[in-house]
C-alpha cells in the first residue's frame, strides 16, 4: 500500500503545515483575497478583517512558513502573493488519500462479497 503521507517532492511536515495554516478562518480569508493572483499590501489584506495589521502579519507569517504566501518588497511596501503550488500540493495529497481509500473500500467490498 502506498504511503500517502509522504511524497517524494513534499515532506509530510510540509503538507501538515499547509493544512494547519488553512485550518484558520482568518488565514482562509487572506488566501481568498489573494486567489485572483494579484499581490496585495498588508493594508489591503487587513481591510474587512477585524484584526490589526500586526494580527494580520502574524497570520501571514504562518502562511509564509507553510509556503502558501510569498512576499516581496516594492519600495517601502511589502506585497504578498499566493503561491498556488502549495495549494496544488495539498490537492494532490487529497487525491492520493482519496484514491487509497477508494482502493481499500473496493478490497473490503470484494472481501465481503466472497
Amino acid at each position: 500500500m502506498p504511503d500517502i503521507y509522504q511524497h517524494k517532492d513534499q515532506p509530510a511536515s510540509d503538507i501538515a503545515a499547509v493544512f494547519a495554516a488553512l485550518g484558520d478562518d482568518t488565514r482562509l480569508a487572506i488566501v481568498a483575497k489573494l486567489q485572483d493572483g494579484s499581490d496585495r499590501s498588508l493594508s489591503k489584506l487587513t481591510e474587512g478583517l477585524s484584526l490589526t495589521r500586526q494580527g494580520v502579519s502574524r497570520h501571514l507569517r504562518v502562511l509564509e512558513d507553510a509556503r502558501l504566501v510569498r512576499r516581496r518588497r516594492v519600495g517601502r511596501e511589502t506585497r504578498y502573493r499566493l503561491d498556488v503550488a502549495a495549494l496544488n500540493r495539498a490537492r494532490d495529497y487529497l487525491a492520493r488519500a482519496s484514491a487509497q481509500w477508494d482502493q481499500t473500500i473496493d478490497r473490503l467490498a470484494k472481501h465481503l462479497e466472497d
